[in-house]
């Protein structure tokens, strides 16, 4: 019968094989077989100097990889039973260890290069070898910005492994994994997933609409159906319509659905299912795809009980939550898993970058789903299945890595942003429908229809950034109306984009659903004189000091009085300090008290 003295140092040859130039071939039973095996592998003499303490150090690395993944495991199975005082001397002990590797290898630089400058002819034609230049980047603060198109590899069997997708650390092409790259998918998944981010993968791509694609490409089959909320970006209706619905390409049938709650869908779905029953007969999946809350009115859809719905009749539910932020909602935080989304999308180019100056996009999906190493397949999903090797993998669309570490430096200022935003919303909107001759299509008003699921279903029933208003009401004419618009700069900045700094107002009609004809412009709620606002932290009272000037210069000669209906001067101030105290109440109130901080 085999000990456990036997039986522990079998594990632990186990581990140490992952560190042998030939992992994958070898016959050793041993960690001294390996350390030959290593030697005879570079063709070093075991009974020189140099292959005596090349030897000696060989071995201690594979006996603390064994030791390393003893550590893993220990702590795999002790930390949720830690108090805060051990998880905080278990963090600072795995700190230093790091910085103790880090300092072996930053030891070895020196010696490293004058090896290799001894292969020079002496004219400096070798070059420069930075490799271990590098390891002192493991030290940085901030994540390193990795500009590289492609890495070193180890030896033969470690750089097949990672073809095959079975070594994390050792990477090919930038454009298939960039360290930057990564930093910024662990970190959206922590903010997106929190508790559940083990659960979770990420793909960074060089656009919110690469992504959007990419998620599209790897769910859907030719003539499948997909279910798709009305309101959504002008991009996504184009690609939804002019690609992937089109019979010579996808043949993808769209059911566009028009309403927000669970109600409304269930009866949708089963319209849908029995409209489209041949196909689905014959084969065809039928999936869902919604934007939450929505462009442009802000809507909000019911995520959690959709999502139940799509899944009890097999479906798959992707999720555009770009105007939500993790701030406002996190879906993939739902205590059951059914009313989850499979994949929730993002464009960073909006509030999670904030800046304007970057354009990136994001999915965000279960583990096997996103990837798995060549061979395997797991809860019925085929290592080829995966966004990675079947979209991610062959069309390069990868995020570069400066565009990675902008939106990593914009996500650490997302929650101030964001509670700023949503005090000038709150304010702003309340301003504006007090003016009789104004309609405001923000569900921040607690009279607006879609109020109740924005309670429901957002951190503190804060309201989506993104409204709509319009002045038809006060039948302006467009001549009139033209001027006006054009005079609310520079206040309101004439922009395309959203989820920035500063606030933009744009007509939705001439710009980002241009794409939709008239008759879809209709049904999304879209008029010539609609106009589309994105609220951003500037100063929300001189915003609306300069609508009330642009007000009395433009509209008041053709409607006179028009600007006297506005809310008064006081009122406007105790406005903005009762909606600024209440905001800040709720976001700091929500923190975690000391006690449970202390973990008492």
């Amino acid at each position: 019968m085999q000990s456990d003295n036997t039986h522990n140092h079998s594990i632990s040859v186990e581990h140490a094989k992952v560190l042998s130039p030939k992992r994958n071939t070898t016959e050793a039973n041993t960690t001294e077989d390996l350390v030959s095996e290593q030697l005879s592998h570079f063709g070093i003499d075991a009974s020189s100097d140099y292959g005596k303490a090349l030897a000696q150090t060989a071995h201690h690395l594979y006996g603390a990889q064994s030791s390393v993944m003893e550590l893993w495991n220990i702590t795999t199975n002790t930390l949720q039973t830690l108090d805060k005082e051990d998880r905080v001397a278990y963090f600072n002990a795995k700190k230093f260890l790091s910085f103790q590797i880090a300092k072996v290898l930053d030891t070895l630089q020196n010696p490293f290069r004058a090896t290799y400058q001894s292969l020079s002819s002496g004219n400096g034609s070798q070059g420069h070898y930075p490799m271990f230049d590098n390891v002192t980047a493991l030290f940085s603060a901030t994540p390193v910005v990795v500009r590289t198109a492609t890495y070193v590899y180890a030896c033969t069997e470690w750089v097949d492994d990672a073809f095959q997708g079975k070594e994390f650390t050792h990477q090919i092409y930038s454009r298939l994994l960039n360290p930057t790259n990564i930093s910024l998918a662990n970190a959206i998944v922590d903010m997106e997933a929190g508790p559940y981010a083990s659960e979770y993968l990420a793909w960074n791509f060089n656009s919110g609409m690469a992504a959007i694609d990419a998620m599209l490409s790897n769910v859907l089959s030719h003539g499948d159906v997909l279910i798709v909320s009305r309101n959504v970006y002008g991009g996504v209706y184009q690609l939804l319509h002019d690609f992937f619905a089109r019979e010579n390409r996808m043949d993808i049938q769209i059911a566009w659905f028009d309403g927000y709650d669970k109600e409304s869908f269930a009866d949708f779905m089963a319209h849908t299912k029995h409209q489209h029953s041949e196909r689905l007969n014959n084969g065809a999946s039928m999936h869902v795809y919604m934007e939450s809350p929505c462009n442009p009115h802000g809507y909000v859809l019911d995520v959690p009980g959709i999502c139940e719905l799509a899944h009890a009749e097999g479906a798959l539910v992707m999720l555009d939550s770009t105007l939500a932020t993790p701030v406002l909602h996190q879906p993939l935080q739902h205590k059951n898993k059914a009313a989850r989304p499979d994949y929730v999308v993002h464009s960073y180019t909006k509030d999670l970058c904030g800046s304007g100056a970057t354009t990136a996009g994001v999915v965000i999906g279960e583990g096997h789903r996103m990837f798995q190493p060549k061979g395997s397949s797991v809860d019925g999903v085929d290592w080829s299945q995966t966004m990675f090797w079947d979209v991610y993998y062959i069309k390069g669309a990868f995020l570069d890595s400066e565009k990675a570490f902008d939106v990593l430096n914009g996500m650490k200022t997302l929650e101030q942003r964001m509670m700023t935003k949503v005090i000038n919303t709150q304010v702003f909107t309340s301003f504006l429908s007090s003016h009789p001759l104004i309609r405001v299509n923000c569900h921040g008003l607690a009279e607006h229809e879609n109020a109740g699921l924005r309670e429901k279903q957002h951190a503190h029933g804060w309201p989506c950034t993104l409204f709509t208003i319009d002045m038809a009401p006060a039948g302006l004419a467009k001549d009139v109306f033209t001027r006006f618009f054009d005079a609310l700069e520079p206040a309101f900045s004439h922009q395309v984009s959203i989820g920035q700094n500063n606030t933009i107002v744009l007509c939705p009609a001439l710009t980002s659903h241009s794409e939709l004809s008239k008759d879809e412009q209709s049904k999304a709620g879209i008029e010539l004189t609609t106009m589309r606002i994105a609220m951003g932290t500037d100063n929300v009272k001189q915003l609306i000091a300069h609508f009330i000037l642009a007000s009395r210069h433009f509209i008041d000669a053709s409607t006179p009085g028009f600007s006297h209906k506005f809310m008064g001067n006081e009122a406007i101030d105790a406005l903005y300090l009762t909606v600024s105290e209440r905001v800040c109440a709720q976001h700091f109130g929500s923190k975690p008290n000391m006690q449970s901080l202390m973990g008492e």
